[in-house]
């Protein structure tokens, strides 16, 4: 295990942590580099189970011996700063410790992810990683097999996402629609039946539309960005809308990670 110890916040060695909440610059970078972050011992942890090659280590040091396990079996160099120096590093306090910087894997093919699947979720356009990350947290959870994601979807590997999903997006499968447009043909032509999860009128109760499809059938949950909802093109493709109906009748519907875990719930429950 290669420890090493470093006080410069702008030591080259050290750039793979530059500014994590600036998401334009993180974007670039991971993008360029093939990277993602893990943060937290919890989620390191799981990204290493998961199959993931650290590219290095990043310790407070409170936490140098935190994940000693864990490194002594890769050749990713140690990096341990102070607690003053991985705040001016990430830019922000680094609360848990511990980060580490893993390389990313080749997103699966469509087909691969939908192979032996029988329920997903399809996210459109959403663009706030905490919404994503929380959505594979339920998906994951309640037994959903898989998760796509159209074009312009935030990073599900992208610091934020990862943080609140506790590693989900590493072992949940998914990938991501070449196509906005056509993109859910392909998903009909795989012999799913797509749920449009949405407020507006002519919906059916969620409950009462999956008591109607068959148990063995392919089902796809179709989630649209919070706020604007599913775009009109995929509300068209989808092959039912739906909604979950409220005791309020001043709240017409749920935020859409709310949304997300009741609706998968209700998906898992008519398996």
């Amino acid at each position: 295990m290669d420890v090493i110890r470093v006080n410069d916040p702008t030591d080259p060695r050290l750039a793979d942590y530059t500014r994590l909440r600036d998401v334009n610059l993180r974007r670039h970078l991971e993008a360029e580099h093939g990277l993602f972050m893990a943060e937290g011992d919890k989620v390191i942890r799981r990204a290493a189970t998961a199959g993931y090659t650290p590219r290095s280590f990043l310790l407070t040091e409170r936490r140098a011996e935190a994940l000693d396990d864990v490194v002594a079996t890769t050749d990713a160099p140690l990096y341990v700063v102070s607690e003053e120096t991985a705040e001016r590093l990430v830019g922000f306090d680094l609360h848990r410790g511990a980060l580490a910087a893993y390389h990313r894997k080749p997103l699966p093919s469509l087909p691969e992810v939908l192979e032996g699947a029988r329920a997903i979720v399809v996210l459109e356009d959403l663009v706030d990683h905490t919404n994503v990350g929380a959505i594979f947290r339920s998906a994951a959870g309640l037994g959903v097999d898989a998760v796509v994601l159209a074009p312009r979807c935030a990073d599900p590997l992208y610091r934020r996402s990862v943080k609140v999903s506790m590693g989900a997006v590493f072992t949940l499968p998914h990938t991501r629609l070449d196509d906005w447009y056509g993109g859910l043909d392909t998903l009909r032509q795989a012999g799913f039946e797509l749920m449009a999860l949405t407020p507006g009128r002519g919906s059916l109760p969620l409950r009462e539309a999956m008591d109607r499809i068959e148990a063995e059938a392919r089902v796809g949950l179709l989630l649209g960005a919070e706020g604007d909802g599913l775009s009109s093109r995929w509300l068209e493709q989808a092959t039912t809308r739906v909604h979950i109906p409220m005791a309020d009748r001043d709240v017409d519907s749920l935020n859409v990670t709310a949304a997300a875990a009741v609706a998968c719930y209700e998906l898992g429950r008519a398996r």
